[in-house]
């Protein structure tokens, strides 16, 4: 089930009504950065997918991105993380993977990304290509397995009750109706959309 957003280049974009997170790849902080990880955040999978075209957009000259997903960075102090990668399902699906760690910048750098209202704030507006979009559902999941559906409210506008600390993951999916696309010389006919915004909590 869809629920149609806007005009997005040959359809609409449409926001998934299903939990998102079981397919989207989220970051995990580290030491030096930040890991690209799959699966739920209290069970990660031990191997990502295959996966193409992995950048890290918005990063300056401390971040290095490796090819195994591993984001590194020199100063602490830098702004929050981001990973974009394409993954292909089968013959005909392509998937654009947008992964951001940090809810301390308020202006969108991917296609699709969940923004926080204020910096380290806990409500939160979905854009698609720096415009505004309700989303239908946003779909939490920590570390420690805690689970909950944020449903937009009047404003478009979801909201997070942290009530402990730990790892939060809120992920959304989108397609683009109509949306067909060439990737590496192979023309596909579904083109969706997953964006993760990952953060930690250290008191509720």
């Amino acid at each position: 089930m869809h629920a149609a957003l806007l005009a997005a280049g040959a359809g609409l974009l449409s926001v998934a009504a299903t939990p998102a997170l079981a397919e989207s790849l989220w970051l995990q902080p580290t030491a030096q950065g930040a890991r690209l990880r799959a699966g739920p955040p209290d069970q990660p999978a031990l191997a990502l997918p295959p996966l193409q075209a992995l950048a890290a957009p918005g990063a300056d000259a401390t971040h290095v991105l490796g090819p195994d997903g591993l984001i590194a960075r020199g100063n602490a102090a830098a702004g929050d993380l981001r990973l974009t990668a394409v993954e292909t399902e089968g013959q005909r699906v392509l998937v654009h993977h947008q992964a951001r760690l940090g809810r301390k910048e308020t202006l969108p750098v991917n296609d699709l990304e969940l923004v926080p209202t204020e910096p380290e704030g806990r409500r939160f507006r979905l854009m698609w290509k720096g415009r505004p979009v309700a989303a239908t559902q946003v779909e939490v999941q920590t570390d420690a397995g805690w689970q909950r559906l944020l449903l937009p409210e009047a404003d478009g506008l979801v909201t997070l009750s942290t009530p402990f600390p730990g790892l939060y993951v809120l992920s959304v999916t989108a397609s683009v109706d109509g949306g067909k696309v060439r990737f590496e010389g192979r023309d596909y006919s579904e083109v969706r959309h997953s964006a993760t915004l990952s953060f930690e909590v250290t008191s509720p």
